[in-house]
């Protein structure tokens, strides 16, 4: 069955497609941030993490796993110089965070088809990111100020009784 199958396609075949994220992916690694289509970028960062995942694992293996790991991120990204890269400079940057090593910014549309643009880049080492969405912390309440009662010396204005008006007496149609 092909369920859940349906993922980044962007409109074209599975090598070319291929060849577009390894492009995409070098051009991020080596310059570090890059302007595309919104739906290219949200396609390359789990890409892009994955390569970076794999880096970390090879920082602290042995030399023969590292090997390994290095040539399965070369077999992905296509470039000598952007897996040396990503394996000797970047993947210092995210040693000590748990993923999430991209972000994405809305860039709205492109001015000649509207396309909605977006700028991904990495996101520093030392970006705390945004702060927790936990619980609402519960309203306090309020208590209602305490009213003193008027000192006797002030007199209370006469209260008037209002008598009903006298009632009209019905009369049938």
């Amino acid at each position: 069955m092909r369920h859940l199958k349906h993922r980044h396609h962007l409109g074209r075949t599975k090598e070319h497609r291929e060849a577009l994220m390894a492009n995409l992916a070098m051009a991020l690694i080596k310059h570090g941030r890059i302007e595309t289509t919104l739906p290219k970028a949200k396609a390359l960062r789990p890409f892009v993490e994955k390569l970076i995942t794999l880096a970390k694992k090879a920082e602290n293996a042995p030399k023969e796993q590292a090997l390994h790991l290095r040539r399965l991120a070369l077999a992905r990204l296509r470039d000598k110089e952007a897996v040396k890269l990503l394996f000797s400079e970047r993947v210092k940057e995210f040693i000590a965070r748990p993923g999430g090593y991209t972000r994405i910014y809305k860039l709205g549309a492109r001015i000649g088809d509207a396309a909605e643009m977006a700028l991904i880049c990495f996101i520093a080492a030392d970006d705390e990111g945004y702060a927790k969405r936990g619980k609402k912390p519960a309203a306090k309440k309020v208590e209602a100020p305490v009213v003193e009662e008027a000192p006797a010396a002030v007199a209370e204005a006469p209260v008037v009784e209002e008598t009903p008006a006298a009632e009209e007496p019905k009369t049938e149609a």
